[in-house]
């Protein structure tokens, strides 16, 4: 638990760094472009599930705690474009997938590992 805040930091300087040095496409929806915007719903959506996921991290054991400090990393890089630019900075483009970034990625694992973490549990 010690070290989870300074993953955070790590991941959220990681992806704010690769935006800055990969310019690309300016995203005012959420993901996959869809809701164009609707920037403010996704600045209150993402600090109620930021706040959440910050109490829970400490609840949580191994995987799932490493799956929590991806969405925090992931919810927060997003949420800082989202408040100081209006809009979300996306420049991975694989030409068969809609182009995302790093803070979308540790999402979309982290998602996919708190899926897993919670089925095993069953």
């Amino acid at each position: 638990m010690k070290y989870a805040y300074l993953w955070i930091i790590l991941l959220v300087f990681l992806d704010q760094g690769t935006k800055y040095f990969f310019p690309g496409i300016k995203n005012t929806g959420g993901v996959f472009g869809i809701l164009t915007e609707w920037t403010l719903v996704f600045i209150i959506l993402g600090i109620i599930v930021l706040l959440f996921l910050i109490f829970f991290v400490k609840h949580v054991h191994r995987y799932g705690r490493f799956a929590v400090i991806l969405l925090i990393s992931g919810i927060l890089g997003n949420l800082i474009d989202r408040i100081f630019l209006g809009y979300v900075r996306d420049f991975v483009d694989l030409k068969f997938w809609p182009v995302f970034n790093l803070a979308d990625s540790y999402t979309t694992i982290g998602i996919a590992i708190l899926l897993f973490y919670f089925w095993k549990k069953k």
